[in-house]
C-alpha cells in the first residue's frame, strides 16, 4: 500500500527556512560573539534596510505588530475620548491595538476587495473622530487616494495598518507611505516573518519616529533617564537577523506569490461556485493570502482538512461580534458586508514555494469537498 501524500500546509515555513537556514546561522553566530543581544547592529541594519525597502526614511522595530499599531496611535497624540475609525473585517489587534493606546475604534463595512469601503466612512465621522485606520488586507491596499481626500476633507490623521501586504504597491508608491505612520507584523507567517514576534513603525515624521523610539525603550532615549512613560517593546536582534536574510528575498519571493495567484485564478476558472479573490485596480498585490468565497464554507474547509490540505479563514469573526469588543454595542446584521463574508471566505495554501503540483492538489481537493 502506498504512503499517503504529505500534507499541504497554510504557509510552508520549512521552504523558507531551509533557503536562508546558513545566512541565518553565521548571523546568529555574529551576534552571539558580540553579545549583542538588545538593540544590536543587526536591529539597526535591519532598520535601515527596510526603511530603504518601504522608501521611507524611518523604521523602528519594536515587539511585534499589536504594539506597532498601539506606538503609531499614541504617537500621534490620540488618548481617551478620541476616536480611530477601523474597517470591521480584520484581525481584532487593529482595534485592540487602538483601544490600548486609548480611543474608541469605530468599524466601517467592508468592500467587494474585503477593505475598508470609503464610501462609507463619511457616516462614520462624529465630532470626536481623530483619525482613520485601514487595513492594507490579504496583500493589497486599501483606496489610499479616497481614504486620503475623506482624512484631509476632515481635517483626520491618516494612519496605516501594513502588517499583510510587505512589497506592496499603489500605483507604484509602497505601502506605508501615504499615512502619518504605518505599523506592520513580522509574525512568522507574513511575506516578511521572523521566528517569533517582531513588528516595526514606518514613518516619514522625525518626531512621530522619535516618539516611538522613546515609547519602545521605556520611555527613554538615555539609559536610566525615563522623562515619559514608555514599554519594553524592542526588535529582538536574533529576529533583526532572519528579518535581514529574509528581506534580501522579499521581492523574489512575493514575485513567486504573484505566479501562484495566477496558477490559483487558472486552476479554479471552471471549478463551480468558487469566487476567486480580485485586485483593486491600481495595486500591486503580494498575495499574503489567497482567499476565495465559496458556499458551506465550513463543511468545505472540513473536507480540506481531512484531505490533508491546510485551509484556514481569514476571519470568521467581524470585529463587531468579538466578546472583547462587545463595550461597542453593535449587534449582528450592523455591518453586512463583513458578516457575509465571514460566512464564505476560505483561505487556500499560499507562499512563495508553493509548487505547481501541490496547487493542482489543493484545487482537486477543493472541487470534490464543494
Amino acid at each position: 500500500m502506498s504512503a499517503a501524500p504529505a500534507a499541504i500546509p497554510l504557509v510552508d515555513l520549512k521552504a523558507q527556512h531551509a533557503e536562508i537556514a546558513e545566512e541565518v546561522a553565521r548571523g546568529m553566530a555574529r551576534v552571539m560573539d558580540e553579545t549583542s543581544f538588545i538593540l544590536g547592529p543587526a536591529v539597526r541594519a535591519f532598520e535601515e534596510a527596510f526603511a530603504r525597502f518601504c522608501q521611507v526614511p524611518h523604521c523602528i522595530g519594536v515587539g511585534n505588530g499589536t504594539d506597532a499599531l498601539e506606538f503609531i496611535v499614541r504617537a500621534a497624540g490620540l488618548g481617551p475620548g478620541d476616536e480611530v475609525l477601523v474597517p470591521a473585517n480584520t484581525f481584532i489587534a487593529t482595534a485592540l491595538g487602538v483601544l490600548r493606546a486609548g480611543p474608541s475604534p469605530v468599524l466601517v463595512d467592508c468592500d467587494a476587495w474585503h477593505l475598508m469601503d470609503p464610501e462609507r466612512i463619511e457616516a462614520k465621522i462624529g465630532p470626536r473622530t481623530r483619525a482613520i485606520l485601514p487595513v492594507h488586507l490579504y496583500g493589497q491596499l486599501a483606496d489610499m487616494e479616497a481614504i486620503g481626500a475623506l482624512a484631509a476633507a476632515h481635517g483626520l490623521l491618516l494612519l496605516e495598518d501594513a502588517a499583510q501586504c510587505q512589497g506592496a504597491r499603489r500605483h507604484g508608491r509602497p505601502a506605508g507611505t501615504f499615512g502619518a505612520a504605518a505599523a506592520t507584523s513580522f509574525y512568522p507567517g507574513k511575506n516578511l516573518g521572523a521566528y517569533g514576534d517582531a513588528g516595526a513603525v514606518l514613518t516619514t515624521s522625525d518626531d512621530l519616529a522619535a516618539r516611538v523610539r522613546k515609547l519602545r525603550n521605556w520611555g527613554s532615549e538615555q539609559k536610566y533617564h525615563h522623562p515619559e512613560i514608555g514599554f519594553n517593546s524592542r526588535l529582538d536582534t536574533l529576529q533583526a537577523v532572519v528579518l535581514s536574510a529574509k528581506l534580501a528575498r522579499l521581492d523574489a519571493w512575493n514575485e513567486a506569490r504573484r505566479r501562484a495567484a495566477a496558477r490559483y485564478d487558472e486552476l479554479l476558472a471552471d471549478v463551480p461556485g468558487v469566487e476567486t479573490p480580485g485586485t483593486l485596480p491600481g495595486n500591486e498585490h503580494v498575495w499574503h493570502l489567497y482567499v476565495v468565497r465559496v458556499p458551506r464554507r465550513d463543511a468545505v474547509l472540513e473536507r480540506l482538512q481531512a484531505a490533508g490540505i491546510g485551509a484556514g479563514i481569514h476571519y470568521p469573526v467581524p470585529l463587531h461580534l468579538h466578546g472583547a469588543l462587545s463595550h461597542l454595542g453593535h449587534r449582528r446584521g450592523d455591518f453586512p458586508v463583513a458578516e457575509k463574508a465571514a460566512a464564505e471566505i476560505l483561505s487556500l495554501p499560499m507562499d512563495p514555494h508553493l509548487t505547481e503540483d501541490r496547487q493542482a492538489r489543493v484545487v482537486d481537493a477543493l472541487r470534490r469537498a464543494l
